[in-house]
């Protein structure tokens, strides 16, 4: 088991894009994972297998559309890391983090590192969904569903002892909300990433052999973003 820090990576430039290029991510394993905790078999599953496959083939990411959501939280991202810098802890930047085994390797973007033992994972939040992570987490209640696959991975691929979830929303009180590595879902990202590399490789296989002779076509310039 290797863990490899890329801090001079800045999140979102070629050199990011390139990092991560066919590689199972913390943001997208709630695509194999299912929220009980069992490998996911469905249509999603199926189709980010394929995404990642036909990165490795070409070596290419594809564009993504880039919605206002996006490029607000891109936004909020910095004032989350800011206050959480200025009222917590000092935060480090790290662009790129990532895991490999014989049997995997699993990549984190963290929004920063704190010291030897923390990580934060900030997210932009609309102002409702604020009041009600504020009190769900006053009532003892777990962080938002949405982000527990990730937190954890990020906890599972750096082997930190905690991270802290900046809930963040403009006119509003920034929620932070530690969380520690959970064995259970430690497990199941363990499986899931063996099981979904184990197909990849499989398939790779039958590939290369449905387009042995064939030459690839030349990619054009393409100027549209894709959803």
């Amino acid at each position: 088991m290797t863990i490899t820090y890329h801090p001079h990576i800045i999140q979102g430039d070629d050199e990011w894009h390139a990092q991560r290029c066919g590689m199972l991510t913390a943001s997208e394993m709630h695509l194999i994972i299912t929220p009980t905790l069992k490998v996911a078999k469905n249509e999603k599953t199926r189709s980010h297998m394929y995404e990642l496959l036909a990165q490795r083939v070409t070596q290419y990411v594809e564009p993504r559309y880039v919605s206002d959501d996006m490029l607000r939280g891109k936004d909020d991202e910095l004032a989350a890391r800011q206050y959480y810098h200025d009222n917590h802890a000092p935060v480090t930047e790290c662009g790129f983090v990532t895991l490999t085994t014989p049997d995997y390797t699993i990549g984190y973007s963290p929004d920063g590192l704190v010291g030897d033992d923390g990580l934060i994972e900030c997210k932009s939040r609309r102002q409702k969904f604020q009041v009600q992570t504020f009190l769900e987490w006053h009532r003892g209640r777990s962080i938002p569903e949405d982000y527990l696959l990730q937190v954890q991975t990020g906890l599972f691929v750096t082997r930190r002892q905690w991270c802290d979830l900046v809930s963040y929303s403009g006119g509003m009180p920034t929620c932070v909300m530690r969380v520690h590595p959970d064995p259970a879902v430690h497990a199941a990202i363990e499986l899931a990433a063996t099981e979904f590399e184990a197909q990849i490789r499989a398939l790779m296989v039958d590939y290369k052999s449905a387009v042995k002779g064939l030459k690839a076509s030349e990619r054009r310039v393409i100027q549209e973003m894709f959803v």
